[in-house]
């Protein structure tokens, strides 16, 4: 009697497609009538799924896809999703090892400031999704103004504060649909950048002085308003810390207030 060969379990089989997409050839388990159809068919399945995870990172990136080329950045990608595939079906989750691929492929050593584009293109995503939570009321901020030197503020969970030793933020913004053209750009230029969600559920990126990012940075550490606010005037002599947070506040970003001892 002829022994049928054996069925991989579900785990296996898993494992074994995904290998197959990557890499070529069929699966155990996928099979036609004509084997030269069973091979067609997988080929095509391969392609749209190469297709579909490219269209996904540029959805993602379209600043890095945009600064490197459709065509270069079609080919990347095809290479980045072999080394990282997918782990979940949510694509729009997908990517956050990107920045670090980009850092170590070699064809783009010469572009530098790429994986921090790509990083600010992923705070951007991680702000839009990112929790809601109602802005602190205006009775709360004027107690956090007279009560500075222990006020600490929380901010909304989609800002974040990202600093490269690049022009990433100049890079980004001249890189938008419809901007004008910035002339030419001295990428070699640290730069700060604030990213949040603000009220109207719209993504937010400013580019940052130093006594602002100072100021953000020791607010985002736990600091009291007052001792952030004199961190921001040592980094930047002169620095006001007061537009700076009346713009969170009209975003929405500061979303409760504590009192603590003086430090």
């Amino acid at each position: 009697m002829r022994k049928r060969p054996a069925v991989p379990s579900h785990p296996e089989f898993i494992a074994a497609f995904g290998q197959a997409i990557a890499a070529g050839g069929l699966p155990p388990g996928v099979t036609a009538t004509a084997p030269e159809e069973a091979e067609r068919r997988f080929a095509v399945y391969r392609n749209n799924v190469a297709h579909s995870l490219a269209e996904a990172l540029k959805a993602r990136f379209p600043v890095v896809e945009r600064l490197v080329g459709a065509e270069f950045f079609a080919a990347m990608a095809g290479v980045y999703w072999k080394d990282s595939p997918p782990s979940s079906p949510i694509l729009f989750q997908w990517g956050e090892t990107f920045p670090d691929f980009l850092a170590a492929f070699p064809p783009l050593a010469g572009l530098p400031y790429l994986p921090d584009v790509a990083r600010l293109e992923l705070a951007r995503g991680r702000a839009y999704h990112a929790a809601d939570a109602a802005p602190a009321p205006p009775e709360a901020v004027a107690a956090a103004a007279a009560g500075a030197d222990r006020a600490r503020l929380t901010l909304h969970p989609s800002v974040q504060r990202l600093v490269a030793p690049w022009a990433f933020v100049t890079i980004w913004q001249a890189n938008q649909p419809g901007g004008a053209a910035p002339g030419k750009i001295d990428a070699d230029r640290t730069e700060a950048a604030l990213v949040l969600r603000d009220r109207q559920d719209l993504v937010q990126v400013e580019r940052l002085g130093l006594g602002d990012d100072t100021f953000l940075a020791s607010l985002m550490a736990g600091h009291p308003l007052l001792v952030a606010a004199e961190a921001g005037s040592r980094a930047e002599p002169q620095h006001d810390a007061g537009p700076f947070l009346m713009r969170l506040i009209r975003h929405g970003a500061i979303t409760q207030i504590t009192f603590g001892e003086t430090p």
